[in-house]
């Protein structure tokens, strides 16, 4: 398998770093390790990767607050390393702007195929919507466009999260599970189910006036979302 990109590998393990270092340069694509959050952000900083394979314990500035600095600085992919059992960290690091997780101990390869399917995700050229905007009471999607404006002033969503409300806004109506989302939003075929809840949740604080009882975006339980149009 070929592949290419820049990866950054933060993790204090050597043994971990050095593993999955050598299984990502086999795979094709240029890695630069560190062992910690403040030689992370220095190598990230000095040149900037297409990607970043995190783990979440790190000595002194922690995996996430790593996460939210990267973030911050630009729309960087993301997939951190967890422990078994961290479920909330994980949910945190989702919210954080996270792409992925995968739980430690690993498959190397089963590390690569997440790489390449966030990347893929990440570099494939958006084709251009033939969809005009959508108005609906108060919100303007322009899929085309890519912009989302709530009351007139636009909404600052993140790659994910635009494509989440684009995709359930043009199917109003239809309820859809998190694994139908996983697959048609992020292009996955696997994945934990909540990277999909965590950003619902997300999206809800920006476009719903309540949050907590959204009129928008619905929980059907038992299956999953649906996006109620005003019109």
């Amino acid at each position: 398998m070929t592949a290419g990109g820049a990866v950054l590998v933060v993790d204090d393990d050597v043994l971990v770093r050095d593993v999955v270092g050598r299984y990502l340069s086999r795979a094709g694509y240029q890695v630069t390790v560190a062992g910690d959050g403040e030689h992370a952000l220095r190598a990230a900083q000095a040149c900037p990767p297409d990607l970043v394979v995190l783990d979440l314990m790190l000595p002194g500035l922690s995996g996430l607050e790593v996460c939210r600095r990267l973030r911050a600085a630009g729309p960087v992919p993301v997939v951190m390393l967890t422990a078994l059992g961290e479920e909330e960290d994980r949910i945190v690091g989702l919210e954080q702007g996270a792409d992925d997780y995968i739980t430690k101990p690993f498959s190397p390869r089963e590390l690569v195929l997440r790489v390449a399917s966030v990347l893929r995700r990440a570099q494939s050229p958006q084709p251009r919507s033939q969809v005009p905007p959508i108005d609906d009471d108060g919100l303007m999607v322009d899929v085309a466009g890519r912009r989302a404006v709530l009351g007139g002033q636009e909404l600052a969503l993140t790659v994910r999260e635009f494509e989440l409300l684009a995709f359930l806004i043009q199917h109003p109506g239809r309820a859809f599970t998190r694994s139908e989302l996983l697959e048609q939003v992020w292009g996955w075929t696997f994945g934990d189910h909540s990277t999909v809840t965590v950003h619902v949740r997300r999206l809800r604080e920006k476009v719903e006036l309540n949050p907590t009882a959204p009129r928008r975006i619905a929980t059907v339980w038992g299956v999953g979302y649906r996006y109620d149009r005003k019109e």
